[in-house]
């Protein structure tokens, strides 16, 4: 049983940490080609928060030189190291408290160990564009600087091995450019932009894309994947999915917990359930998961992190598993994956975890779950619209799989499924019931509606490319 109780005390220094982060994120707010007292200020703390580390002389050098507003590239990546390892820090309080909370077992973090070297040129124009990002700041933006990463996106996408820095860095640029100008902004959203300018300046270092302990396949597993529920995100131009589960090793060695992700691009046009049929075709496992099904693995290649790097040739579907079954067996002694070095941010926690026993609290606009005398938030709006499973099902339930979040200086419950009980039996609803089809009404309509948009596009692709 997970001890809420442990979720709701107090982490030492984590409230200091953010203050350093939000000072800097106030820094790169105003821009470093000419700062102002207040920004130099902003430096100190971050360089005073990693005081006891071993970038410490680093980020110190770097904080006087942009105070002075001679910093060069070196410089400005030194503080975009400062600043991510402070919020590495708060990953791991972070991750100690869910575990402590869970009784679960993690992997160790492996070592971060440069990987093969990337053209350079390439790496050294990102670096330039975001460089100048930073020196005018989020006050300074114009479309002439927006603008500036579609040459360097367009050099770094053809490299399978850059793609993941052209992805951030394209969509980076359309966030600055619906943006701008910079002067007339209301309000910033200063600690993405801070998090996307960070995360893509360490990309530009050569080896942290292909390093190990960055995304590699460090395994092959063989045995039973056992799904738990599906994460559905949707945006206008884009669908990805992650199925979260546990995996059973054939030779009988621990449980661990795996996930499977798939990703398309999407017309606006199509919403609703008829997102599913855009990413059924690349990832069986979603019609495995909608429909209650355990899958067998041979030899799938998997990260030190617990990402399954999917292949179809691997898989074949299993007996019938029930999600909640599988949770309160499993989940109370499986083992969780580790975090790359790069990507320990509070942002990134989702852990999958089984409440029951709860009441729920609907004060005001929010859902909460009371276990043990403590309140633990639901978040609601991550619910996604393709899917059966509505916050009215969430309040009226008795049990949740959910993935633990951590969000604005607490913790938060994203559900995946949820068990009722309806007319003397039980129901269950899943995030990503309708992933292999569904009969709903509406979801129906929706897939045939998604059908008819694609078929004409493609129809139109078609016809451009034979003209």
């Amino acid at each position: 049983m997970m001890r809420a109780d442990l979720l709701t005390g107090e982490l030492p220094g984590l409230d200091e940490a953010l203050a350093a982060v939000d000072a800097f994120d106030q820094v790169l707010a105003g821009g470093l080609l000419r700062p102002q007292p207040a920004q130099a200020a902003g430096l100190t703390a971050l360089a005073n928060a990693v005081a006891g580390s071993p970038i410490a002389a680093l980020v110190a050098e770097a904080a006087e030189k942009a105070a002075a507003g001679v910093a060069g590239e070196e410089h400005l990546l030194a503080l975009a190291a400062g600043r991510t390892a402070l919020f590495g820090a708060v990953h791991d309080a972070v991750v100690a408290r869910v575990d402590e909370a869970t009784g679960r077992p993690r992997e160790a973090t492996p070592p971060f160990e440069p990987g093969a070297p990337l053209p350079a040129n390439l790496l050294a124009s990102a670096r330039a564009w975001l460089c100048d990002v930073a020196r005018a700041g989020w006050r300074g933006l114009d479309h002439e600087l927006a603008a500036g990463a579609a040459q360097v996106v367009s050099a770094l996408l053809p490299a399978p091995e850059l793609r993941r820095l052209a992805v951030l860095l394209d969509g980076f640029a359309a966030e600055l450019a619906a943006s701008c100008p910079g002067r007339t902004l209301g309000r910033i959203p200063l600690r993405r932009w801070a998090d996307l300018w960070a995360r893509g300046m360490l990309l530009t270092q050569p080896g942290a894309v292909t390093g190990a302990g960055a995304g590699a396949e460090t395994a092959a597993l063989t045995g039973r994947l056992l799904p738990l529920g599906v994460d559905l995100h949707e945006h206008a131009t884009a669908v990805h999915a992650q199925v979260h589960a546990v995996f059973e090793p054939a030779d009988g060695g621990p449980a661990r917990l795996v996930r499977a992700s798939v990703s398309a691009p999407k017309p606006d046009t199509v919403v609703g359930a008829g997102v599913w049929q855009l990413l059924r075709p690349h990832l069986s496992l979603l019609a495995a998961a909608g429909e209650g099904h355990a899958m067998e693995l041979t030899g799938m290649p998997v990260t030190d992190e617990g990402d399954l790097l999917w292949s179809e040739e691997r898989t074949r579907v299993d007996e019938s598993a029930d999600v909640f079954t599988t949770a309160r067996v499993a989940l109370p002694t499986v083992r969780a994956g580790a975090t790359a070095p790069l990507d320990r941010h509070p942002a990134r926690i989702a852990e999958p975890v089984l409440v029951e026993g709860y009441t729920v609290d609907r004060s005001g606009d929010e859902v909460a779950f009371v276990v043990g005398g403590e309140r633990l938030a639901v978040d609601t709006g991550r619910l996604p619209a393709a899917s059966p499973l509505t916050a009215q099902a969430v309040a009226g339930s008795r049990a949740c799989i959910g993935l633990l979040r951590w969000d604005a200086g607490r913790f938060l419950l994203q559900p995946l499924a949820v068990q009722s009980a309806a007319k003397s039996r039980t129901a269950v609803v899943q995030a990503g019931a309708w992933a292999g089809g569904t009969a709903d009404k509406s979801g129906a309509k929706a897939e045939k509606a998604a059908t008819d948009t694609v078929t004409v596009l493609r129809e139109r692709a078609g016809r451009l490319l034979r003209s």
